[in-house]
């Protein structure tokens, strides 16, 4: 009996092509937002050191469950911005967040399976490590010793709004998965 002879996959046309770029964007972009609303002057005293760390969130729920869609190309871009906006040490954030990026991809398989509270549970631990060795930077490159508040503050205001980060991450997931 004959094997049936496989079809070539059709061209895909330009608006297909647009669509899934867009889809594979999506994640770095709106990390971009995030970052972006959160670099916006409110008029706070001290707001760098009052603003949750969207970026530290979405790296880690991206990298966690959708690596592929948050390249280290995106997490370095991602880090120049964040770096552009706060005014910290260019390099700085990008260097963070690439750490946290292959810290997650190391415990990747493991974590997946895990129930929601213990991945933020690790998340948290993740952040905290993340924030001191920036807030430990930034004291080494100041030559003195930098107040930890701000970075106890933003760790506090990170890991508070994981959970409402992780909701949204999880939507945008779920229509990248459903329309594609």
């Amino acid at each position: 009996m004959a094997s049936p002879i496989a079809r070539p996959p059709r061209p895909r046309g330009f608006w297909q092509r647009l669509d899934q770029v867009s889809r594979d964007l999506a994640p770095a972009a709106l990390t971009v937002v995030l970052v972006l609303a959160m670099g916006v002057p409110v008029g706070l005293p001290a707001q760098h050191g009052v603003m949750p760390v969207p970026a530290l969130a979405a790296v880690f729920f991206w990298t966690l469950y959708r690596p592929g869609l948050m390249s280290p190309l995106a997490v370095f871009g991602i880090g120049v911005l964040s770096d552009l906006l706060t005014a910290a040490p260019l390099g700085l954030n990008p260097l963070l967040l690439l750490l946290l990026h292959a810290a997650v991809l190391t415990q990747r398989r493991v974590l997946t399976r895990q129930t929601f509270l213990l991945v933020w549970v690790v998340f948290a631990l993740l952040a905290a490590a993340v924030l001191g060795l920036g807030w430990g930077f930034r004291t080494l490159l100041a030559f003195r010793l930098l107040p930890a508040e701000p970075a106890l503050y933003e760790l506090a205001l990170t890991v508070a709004v994981y959970p409402a980060l992780s909701w949204l991450f999880v939507r945008v997931e779920r229509s990248l998965a459903a329309a594609g």
